[in-house]
């Protein structure tokens, strides 16, 4: 709908306050579907910051809260959304995700399908660097496959950073199983640049 044209228009300050005052936290999912579908026809593309404060209202607490899959409807909304700003997508919600307590099963799970189908190689990158900055656990394990299982091109300091990482944290999952298939990987699919 044109009136959606305010959104480019709206401070940070004044975007947070109209999607408190929509309840876009809280809408049907069916709705949010609609909604991001709207957000795509959008001209011009929504700024930076406006699209990371929209992914956090929009996603953040029905991301952090899920406890089973996510339904059709929310991974639709999801995946629409991350289809044009995956990147500020990547920044609040992987960020939340990683920082979160606890195993977050479902949250690692929706992480993998997001990279595996979802995002742009950028933003591949992004998560990547991403799970790097965080200390390694099992939880995380399952998204580097992923990201390792797209078998993009990574720049050399990032690769680097992602061998350095594995070789600190080998002592620590010396007895994983979901580790060495993430060593096999690094090997396999980077042989040429891993000395």
């Amino acid at each position: 709908p044109p009136k959606l044209s305010i959104l480019n228009n709206c401070s940070p300050s004044q975007l947070e306050g109209l999607c408190s005052f929509l309840q876009l936290s809280t809408c049907p999912e069916p709705f949010l579907v609609r909604f991001c579908s709207w957000l795509l026809a959008l001209s011009p593309d929504l700024s930076y910051t406006s699209a990371a404060i929209l992914a956090e209202q929009l996603f953040l607490r029905r991301v952090l809260s899920l406890t089973q899959p996510p339904s059709r409807h929310l991974m639709a909304a999801l995946t629409s959304f991350c289809s044009k700003y995956s990147h500020p997508f990547c920044r609040v919600l992987v960020a939340a995700v990683l920082q979160g307590p606890g195993e977050g099963a479902e949250q690692t799970k929706l992480m993998c399908e997001l990279v595996e189908e979802c995002l742009e190689p950028h933003s591949v990158q992004l998560v990547l660097s991403q799970v790097l900055e965080v200390p390694l656990s099992e939880k995380l394990l399952p998204v580097l496959q992923a990201v390792l299982g797209r078998q993009e091109v990574l720049p050399p300091e990032l690769l680097d950073l992602l061998v350095l990482t594995l070789c600190q944290q080998a002592p620590a999952f010396s007895t994983s199983l979901d580790f060495a298939k993430l060593v096999t990987a690094v090997l396999t699919v980077y042989q040429s640049q891993v000395s």
